[in-house]
């Protein structure tokens, strides 16, 4: 069966957090620091209550609800413009990302919530890691090496039960060629189904034939 990865397979497991108690210049030093546009903020069990933006920390900065610098009559907003700890100063509750979900479902999350990144929480609610867009990038640029073997061992091999010498499989930035027989026509379209449905596949160019009998 194919493997599709999870967003557990291409999140982050290493991630900078805070406490509710990390102080304002903190929080920003560990930002800058490490180059990062967000950070989890956990409570002492390791259970996520918030995330800190570099929006929340512009709020700070301007001394304004909004970032731009305009005006606004939200209590809350005005009340991370003047926080001095990240739990003052995140927003809670955070939206996460758990790490059984689908690339595609974690990136459908980040678009529909228009965020950078996601923490992801296991069922207790804890902390396992952070997936951001780059990691979803990341998770569609395979080298043609990994892509081929996906096909021969997976595909071919796995789940057709076909003979090694029957297809030849080309890759080529990210472009998979197949040449060869299988044992029955329908099995074409079905072939190329499952190619295309390989992360990290641009095209599937397929020279196929039914293998003649006697």
């Amino acid at each position: 069966m194919l493997h599709r990865r999870t967003v557990g397979d291409v999140m982050t497991e290493e991630v900078v957090t805070l406490r509710p108690s990390t102080p304002f210049q903190e929080v920003v030093g560990l930002l800058d620091v490490n180059d990062i546009v967000a950070a989890p903020v956990v409570d002492d069990d390791g259970a996520l209550v918030g995330v800190v933006s570099a929006s929340d920390v512009l709020r700070h900065e301007t001394g304004m609800p909004d970032p731009q610098g305009q005006d606004g009559n939200d209590e809350g907003a005005w009340g991370k413009a003047r926080a001095q700890t990240a739990g003052a100063l995140m927003s809670s509750p955070a939206f996460t990302a758990r790490s059984d979900w689908t690339i595609p479902q974690a990136a459908r999350e980040l678009r529909r919530r228009h965020v950078k990144q996601l923490p992801v929480v296991g069922d207790d609610g804890h902390l396992t890691g952070i997936i951001s867009r780059s990691d979803l990038l990341d998770a569609f640029i395979r080298s043609d090496v990994e892509i081929r073997g996906e096909v021969e061992q997976d595909v071919l091999g796995g789940i057709l039960g076909l003979d090694e010498d029957a297809v030849a499989v080309e890759v080529r930035d990210g472009v998979i060629t197949l040449r060869g027989q299988v044992p029955e026509p329908r099995l074409v379209p079905v072939v190329v189904g499952l190619c295309q449905g390989i992360d990290g596949v641009i095209a599937v160019e397929a020279h196929l034939a039914a293998a003649r009998v006697g």
